[in-house]
């Protein structure tokens, strides 16, 4: 059950019962932290007026990117009486919350691009679960532990209704490895630690960290154990490895998540795949609201006119047979003297120049399940084998044996730029009429992931804003991101909570039981006796594991140590997921990094990796920055902008 549906909802509410229904103020409303009081959400962008819950005109947005943050902006505008069109690439919507039917045995099951946890300061993906009315979707995980590999007692935390610094103070009681945290206030560099993760502030934390590197901020910094034990597992949580990783965004990262909520680490879960729980109940209500979304669907032109998108060109079917091209970077890491690659994770295209045809680029996607193929060995001849389910394939991408049924997309060189290359189908099919359009709006917000937003401006037709185009240029994608998922013959007993944070092994971040988790997946495991085990790698690097065979291998030795148990198990499945197009965020890059609101008249962005005027992380990033676009779009039309929150987005001892 969601924790605040009984505590407060978000109907279309003025400002003043927004306040009155929250019983707190605006930006800047004095927040209690003592223990028996514990601090309400902190409400933005609450109108001072009562205005129109509506437009009061003919209004079209056309939204590109089907993720979480291209739902959030489609429902708000679409229950608004806009009228949207939301355009979706992937043949379903979810984006990094998507799920797909596999087939495991005789079971029908989903996956999905691994466990996400929703935490209860999640106020603003919560509030719209409530308006859909799907808490029964979401179910308490009652806990959450971080397991260490060497030198630290496992750490647990509950749910707590006590702020910073009481928050503190119970995890000092409750730690048994509190005396290994070596704080000591008496050396400077610790008093600067301190000062720093508890007095957040934007932009002034930003203003003073955001040129370092977490490594680089943390080097004789911080208090080992305080590093070792909650800094460097929970960095990593947010998909970017400290390396390169901002400082100041980790400061972000720990006020949203720790220091400045309230709520507690304990978190929900989703009763099935995140696409039946939430995105299959938004996407019902877009199109309830009159809404049209198009899943399956390319852009193939951004034109520009008169400072503004003029309108959007789109065809039906995957990049495999569009005649769409597009970018794509030289894998450095994978490429030899005679081959060439070109993407990353789960997009890869080889280009061999050992057969002489350098205009042809094959892509690596298996064609069954869309893992990532790799080349045969010597011995087995010239040809590609997914790590994943077995497929095999010749050099020239053609099926020799299944489970894949179709073979590996062709694609041409078109162009070639010092380290990328301009790809398009090989043999491309003409849309039939119907399956391609030309779309004009009021309207448009650009909703995709990073490379997809790189994309759209590379395919822009006119004269783009150069600022936008540079803002967009210069953002980064985090390391790359993958899950293993395995079913195994056999049960085991596990201490930790259901889903377990993991620190010190060389790829392994966390671990979820799914066969405790989602009700699927309890009824495999009761129907077999067996197990099914995810785990996750949050940003790993490349130059340690270039290959998904690579990944595979370690994610079932390092399996073998975290669960004991289990060694000599058989695997009766297994998937792979790998990403490589979660938002980075270097030193560096907050100043230039794009809002919600752009400098162009008709154009707003969506996504984990906008600029967010207060502290969020992750889904509820998305979430909140989808919203912060439609209410663009509502106050230009005079209509009431949803009411925001947040947790309390300065910290105690600000400074």
């Amino acid at each position: 059950m969601n924790p605040f549906s009984e505590s407060w909802h978000t109907p279309d509410i003025s400002r003043r019962s927004a306040l009155k229904l929250l019983g707190v103020g605006a930006v800047g409303g004095t927040l209690s932290y003592t223990r028996f009081a514990k601090p309400k959400p902190t409400l933005h962008q609450v109108d001072r007026l009562d205005l129109p819950q509506t437009v009061g005109r003919p209004t079209t947005a056309v939204i590109i990117g089907g993720g979480l943050a291209g739902l959030a902006t489609a429902y708000e505008l679409s229950k608004r009486g806009v009228a949207v069109t939301l355009l979706e690439r992937s043949p379903q919507l979810g984006g990094k919350i998507a799920s797909w039917p596999i087939q495991v045995g005789e079971h029908e099951l989903r996956m999905e691009h691994g466990f996400h946890g929703f935490f209860p300061q999640y106020y603003n993906l919560f509030s719209l679960v409530d308006e859909l009315k799907a808490q029964d979707n979401f179910q308490s995980l009652n806990f959450y532990s971080v397991l260490y590999k060497n030198g630290y007692k496992p750490e647990a935390f509950y749910p707590s209704n006590a702020a910073f610094p009481w928050n503190i103070v119970d995890l000092a009681v409750s730690s048994e490895n509190r005396l290994s945290w070596g704080i000591n206030l008496t050396k400077l560099k610790h008093l600067e630690v301190f000062r720093e993760i508890t007095s957040f502030r934007m932009p002034q934390t930003y203003e003073r960290l955001d040129h370092l590197s977490v490594d680089e901020w943390g080097q004789g910094q911080f208090p080992k154990g305080l590093y070792d034990l909650y800094f460097l597992p929970f960095a990593k949580s947010s998909l970017n490895a400290p390396d390169v990783l901002s400082a100041g965004e980790l400061m972000q990262f720990f006020h949203f998540y720790f220091f400045g909520n309230p709520e507690g680490l304990a978190f929900n879960g989703t009763c099935e795949d995140m696409g039946r729980c939430l995105v299959d109940p938004l996407s019902e209500a877009i199109e309830a609201n009159g809404g049209r979304i198009l899943t399956g669907v390319t852009v193939s032109q951004v034109n520009w006119g008169d400072r503004k998108i003029a309108s959007v060109d789109y065809q039906k079917g995957n990049i495999a047979v569009n005649p769409v091209p597009f970018w794509c970077d030289r894998n450095s890491l994978l490429s030899t003297d005679t081959t060439d690659y070109y993407g990353a994770g789960d997009r890869l295209f080889v280009v061999d120049a050992s057969h002489g045809q350098n205009d042809r680029a094959i892509s690596l996607t298996c064609t069954h399940q869309g893992c990532s193929v790799n080349k045969t060995v010597a011995d087995q001849g010239d040809g590609f084998i997914c790590p994943c389910h077995g497929a095999v394939y010749n050099a020239q991408g053609n099926v020799i044996s299944g489970p894949a049924q179709e073979n590996l997309a062709q694609f041409k060189v078109l162009k070639r730029e010092r380290d990328r290359i301009q790809l398009i189908a090989a043999n491309p099919v003409k849309p039939a009429d119907g399956l391609a359009a030309s779309l004009e709006a009021d309207y448009y917000i650009f909703a995709a992931d990073i490379p997809g937003i790189k994309n759209l401006f590379a395919l822009s037709q006119g004269e783009p804003n150069p600022t936008l185009m540079t803002q967009v240029d210069e953002l980064q994608v985090a390391d790359p991101f993958a899950v293993g998922r395995f079913w195994l013959d056999r049960d085991f007993e596990w201490e930790q909570s259901w889903f377990t944070s993991l620190s010190g092994y060389a790829l392994t971040d966390s671990i979820t039981l799914y066969h405790k988790v989602q009700g699927d997946y309890i009824k495999w495991a009761e129907d077999t006796g067996g197990s099914v085990v995810e785990l996750h790698a949050y940003c790993y690097k490349e130059k340690q594991f270039p290959t998904q065979q690579a990944l595979l291998d370690t994610f079932k030795q390092e399996l073998w140590e975290i669960v004991p148990e289990l060694k000599g198990a058989n695997i009766l499945h297994q998937e792979l997921v790998n990403q490589k197009n979660f938002a980075g965020f270097p030193p560096g890059s907050y100043p230039n990094r794009p809002e919600s609101a752009t400098v162009v008249s008709n154009l707003m962005f969506a996504g984990d990796w906008v600029k967010m005027p207060f502290p969020c992380g992750l889904m509820e990033r998305a979430i909140s920055s989808g919203l912060l676009a439609a209410n663009e779009v509502l106050q230009r039309e005079g209509t009431a902008r949803r009411p925001l929150m947040s947790v309390n987005p300065e910290g105690v001892f600000k400074v």
